[in-house]
């Protein structure tokens, strides 16, 4: 039945149902067979009509007297008996209901088919979230901002509730429901035209590839964001065939690389996730000894890295009774704490050490270890792994000299690769190059486009470019920087630059201007000046303007 609060309502009200039932159908039954005594004193019985009538107003406790004539002894007798009877039953039909109503799985199905209705109401593109926490509510905002509805499934009622008081415009959907529950994402509209993905960043990694298994078998063309800590699991997301594979350690890795070697280059990521703009500092982490705290998941990659940039590095593991997980070779090569922090401090070589990180899963433990290792050490470089978002208050205070945070980076990774795959594509090959082409790079958009330019994205299709494909369908050659000319004066180019030019299975990075032809279905990222922007639109979708700036009309 699709409406199951009705059925279980139904179901658990037919005892109530059938005792009122019986209760009127006895009352009814005495009266119809007792005689009466009409007023000039002929005997009658009352009709069933005039029996139910007045048994439905007694039983009620309404009471408008006795009908249709004054009843005799008997009647009374039996009316006597019939008010104890029915008012009973209507007391137990009404206790019964009202326990029903508060009954937990009926509340359960009466949410679940309000929540069905409003997903079906959903008529545009729509994400779904599993889990209702710090990041996912970020994750959220910033989905609602770009235009984007979005559905989430959460099992935790306080958490649930947590997101109904935030009151989200356009309202936000939300089922109370285990995540990984198949009849739980059909309800969340996995197999909608409308839905255009599905996030899932559990801690757990068993959790995240059985609810990626089960997400694939239900729509194996929805594209999934999962979060990843292994290789390992890495690879059975890759067979599942998981487009967006996010492992937040491997991330942390892959810009201390960046901070290492390529600073430039980490600014430029950065400005791609808006964060700062190109007048910010790059960072660069200085070489010298590293002292590393915390030997996990995070701790595994961070050594990779140091080892590959020949940078000597000394490892402690803050949770000594995990001694006997590590294999002999490590465990001779990691300091385990035995002692109190600013013994093992000195035990590692602080004083000596050019860099600190503190990379445990607890945020005060590595505000404590870079507060100590600061008084040993005046100058060392503090590095900090901030696990929960509301400490990031406590960090900032701390004056740490770079904060990683994960749960941020899984944010900043999540909106790019679903929102703007083709910022998420121009990053992944941006991270490949080195810090000369970072360098020359921002040097051509600070010079051309100025210190804070504005991504935008433009697809060459009917819907976004219509001046530009009716001209391409006519086979015509429009090179990409017909785009980029003022309409005030074609023979003067806006500010823009163009990041990248994806076209079916090609992609160019820092596509020619100049070389470069226009084909239907192309996919380009520029960063551009902010009043450059609307030229572009206005040429890539109106006929005259298109004209104007291809020299055809004045």
């Amino acid at each position: 039945m699709k409406n199951s609060s009705l059925w279980l309502l139904l179901q658990k009200m037919r005892v109530p149902f059938i005792v009122i039932v019986v209760t009127y159908t006895i009352a009814i039954a005495g009266l119809i067979s007792l005689d009466g005594i009409e007023v000039d004193g002929e005997i009658y019985r009352m009709t069933i009509f005039d029996a139910f009538y007045f048994v439905t107003y007694t039983a009620t406790t309404i009471g408008f007297g006795e009908v249709p004539y004054t009843f005799s002894y008997p009647q009374r007798m039996w009316v006597s008996a019939l008010i104890y009877i029915t008012v009973i039953g209507w007391f137990y039909g009404i206790g019964s209901l009202l326990s029903i109503l508060q009954d937990r799985l009926f509340i359960s199905e009466i949410k679940k088919t309000s929540f069905r209705k409003k997903v079906r109401k959903i008529r545009e593109d729509f994400f779904i979230i599993l889990g209702y926490n710090n990041v996912t509510k970020k994750i959220v905002g910033k989905m609602l901002a770009q235009g984007y509805r979005v559905v989430v499934i959460e099992k935790n009622p306080d958490r649930a509730n947590e997101l109904v008081l935030e009151n989200y415009v356009p309202s936000v959907p939300i089922l109370e429901a285990d995540i990984y529950d198949p009849k739980a994402l059909e309800l969340a509209g996995i197999k909608s035209k409308y839905c255009k993905g599905l996030v899932s960043l559990f801690e757990n990694d068993n959790l995240n590839l059985k609810i990626a298994i089960t997400a694939k078998i239900l729509n194996s063309k929805i594209p999934l964001a999962i979060k990843s800590t292994t290789k390992h699991m890495t690879e059975n997301l890759e067979d599942l065939g998981v487009e967006i594979i996010e492992n937040p350690f491997e991330i942390i890795s892959q810009q201390i690389q960046m901070l290492l070697t390529a600073p430039s280059l980490y600014k430029l990521v950065r400005w791609m996730h808006g964060r700062g703009d190109l007048r910010t500092t790059a960072f660069h982490l200085p070489e010298g000894k590293y002292i590393i705290c915390g030997y996990g998941r995070m701790g595994h990659e961070i050594k990779n890295v140091l080892e590959k940039n020949n940078i000597e590095a000394v490892f402690i593991e803050m949770d000594a009774t995990k001694k006997n997980t590590f294999s002999k070779k490590e465990q001779g090569e990691i300091l385990f704490k035995d002692a109190d922090d600013k013994d093992v401090l000195l035990q590692a070589g602080t004083e000596d050490a050019v860099a600190i990180i503190a990379g445990s899963k607890d945020d005060t433990t590595n505000l404590s270890l870079l507060s100590i290792a600061r008084k040993i050490n005046p100058n060392i470089v503090t590095i900090a792994r901030e696990n929960e978002i509301e400490n990031q208050a406590l960090f900032n205070y701390a004056n740490i000299n770079y904060v990683f945070m994960p749960s941020r980076l899984l944010i900043y990774k999540t909106i790019a690769a679903l929102i703007d795959p083709i910022v998420d594509k121009f990053i992944a090959h941006a991270t490949k190059q080195d810090e000369m082409w970072a360098k020359e790079l921002l040097g051509i958009l600070k010079a051309k486009v100025g210190d804070n330019p504005t991504i935008y994205k433009l697809f060459v299709d009917d819907q976004h470019a219509l001046a530009l494909t009716e001209r391409i369908k006519r086979k015509e050659s429009i090179k990409l920087e017909t785009l980029t000319r003022s309409r005030a004066n074609r023979d003067v180019f806006n500010p823009v630059v163009a990041l990248l030019l994806l076209r079916k299975d090609e992609l160019y990075l820092l596509p020619d201007m100049s070389e470069i032809i226009l084909e239907y279905g192309d996919q380009i990222l520029f960063a551009s000046h902010r009043d450059a922007i609307e030229d572009i639109e206005y040429i890539a979708e109106n006929i005259h303007e298109l004209a104007y700036v291809l020299g055809e009309q004045n």
